[in-house]
């Protein structure tokens, strides 16, 4: 099994700080990746000791990014490439992690094709899901300057 432990995701990442909203990979396969964030009091996303929706899509498509980003440098051995969000689907908001909580983040890939990626999303602490969603991820070939 990979030791994951030792990754620094900013190196998986086009975005830095303050905008990185993910704070380590816990799981990697080509269908199943697996990040865990702890929300910090300074995160930009945090309103009133609590993440913000636009935090959990963002934290979905980081962690969709540190998906691509661990493919590009570990196995292809490329730059990483610049990724937009192309849409979201079915997002439903079960409730708002608050400050000091450690949120899990689960994208299972569903469909890869012309640089276009689906996935399912499920964002937890514990057994408990805070989130849900499907997020269509585009690639663009533009390489990030980090």
């Amino acid at each position: 099994m990979k030791d994951f432990v030792s990754i620094d995701v900013h190196t998986l990442l086009p975005q830095q700080e303050p905008f990185v909203m993910i704070g380590s990979l816990k799981h990697f396969e080509m269908g199943l990746t697996i990040t865990e964030t702890l929300i910090a009091e300074g995160n930009i996303f945090v309103e009133n000791g609590e993440f913000t929706s636009a935090g959990l899509i963002e934290n979905i498509a980081q962690t969709c990014a540190a998906r691509i980003g661990y493919i590009n440098k570990y196995i292809l051995k490329k730059a990483i490439q610049l990724g937009f969000i192309g849409a979201i689907k079915g997002l439903k908001i079960h409730r708002l992690p608050k400050v000091g909580e450690i949120i899990t983040t689960s994208i299972e890939t569903i469909e890869e094709i012309f640089g276009m990626t689906l996935v399912k999303s499920v964002v937890k602490i514990g057994d408990e899901v805070l989130a849900v969603s499907e997020m269509k991820i585009a690639l663009s070939e533009v390489e990030s300057q980090n």
